[in-house]
Parts: structure tokens; C-alpha cells; sequence
């Protein structure tokens, strides 16, 4: 005989092998567009952001949750013509934070100052040749001497 416990929001439903042997006779119940813990996308049916949506890729928890939070609420809510202009000064704190913790949020663009000092040093050895790129044997200047003038 099978046995059912709530816990909190979850019920724990223990079956028998003989419930198993009978198909089942459970009915499902629509789904409640108003449930915190179903999947709502990012923004919520009352116009909340929903912190628990996998497309913010765990953002919203860790140790600059509270910074990223701050941020993105900011802009989210933000009115003015530029939205987000408002926002600068929690932009830079979860910036700030970001950079406090390197191994778990790694920088993927450089800084100004190393793009200016990387292209620097990049350019081309030749007029002809651009960096990272082998010449282009068609684009070699023309032999003028010819082989039949012996």
C-alpha cells in the first residue's frame, strides 16, 4: 500500500510494486501561472524579476549577488531616456566585485589601457601585411624582368 507525506511545498508519494502493476489513476492539475517556484522566464506575470530564472546563468546568487541584483534591478526599473543612465553607480559596484573574485568571474575583454597597448603593438611589419595574416602569394608585386629577353 502506498503512503503520502507532505514536506513544506513538496508531496512524497511512496508506492508499492503492486501500485506499479495498476495504471496510474492520478490527475494533473493546471498549471498555476501565479507559482514562485515554476519557471516564469525573467520577468514575472506581476512585472517582478524573477532572481531564480536560469537565463540569468546564477547571477543573482554567489558573492556578488547582492551587487548583480542591485544592477539589474536599477535598469530594469530605470525611466530615464537612456535606460540605465541612472545606474552607473551599482554598475561599478558589481563591477568592482566582479573583479574581486577572478577565478569565478573571469574577464573576457581587456582593459582600455592593454587594447590600446596590444594594438600598438600589432601593427603591420609592412605595408602589404596585415597582423595575423601570412601574405598572400597573388598579392606579391608583378616580376618585371622576363625570361625571354636571352
Amino acid at each position: 500500500m502506498s503512503s503520502v507525506r507532505d514536506e513544506g511545498k513538496d508531496k512524497i508519494i511512496f508506492v508499492t510494486k503492486e501500485d506499479h502493476k495498476s495504471p496510474s489513476n492520478a490527475e494533473l492539475v493546471e498549471e498555476d501561472p501565479d507559482d514562485p517556484y515554476e519557471e516564469q522566464g525573467l520577468i514575472l506575470p506581476s512585472g517582478e524579476i524573477n532572481w531564480n530564472c536560469p537565463c540569468l546563468g546564477g547571477m543573482a546568487s554567489g558573492p556578488c549577488g547582492t551587487e548583480f541584483k542591485e544592477a539589474f534591478s536599477c535598469f530594469h526599473y530605470s525611466q530615464e531616456e537612456v535606460k540605465g543612465s541612472d545606474c552607473l553607480e551599482q554598475f561599478r559596484g558589481m563591477q568592482e566585485c566582479l573583479q574581486r573574485y577572478p577565478e569565478l568571474y573571469p574577464q573576457e575583454d581587456s582593459s582600455p589601457s592593454q587594447t590600446s597597448q596590444d594594438s600598438a603593438s600589432a601593427e603591420p611589419s609592412s605595408p602589404n601585411q596585415m597582423p595575423g595574416n601570412k601574405q598572400n602569394p597573388d598579392t606579391t608585386p608583378p616580376n618585371t624582368e622576363t625570361s625571354e629577353e636571352s
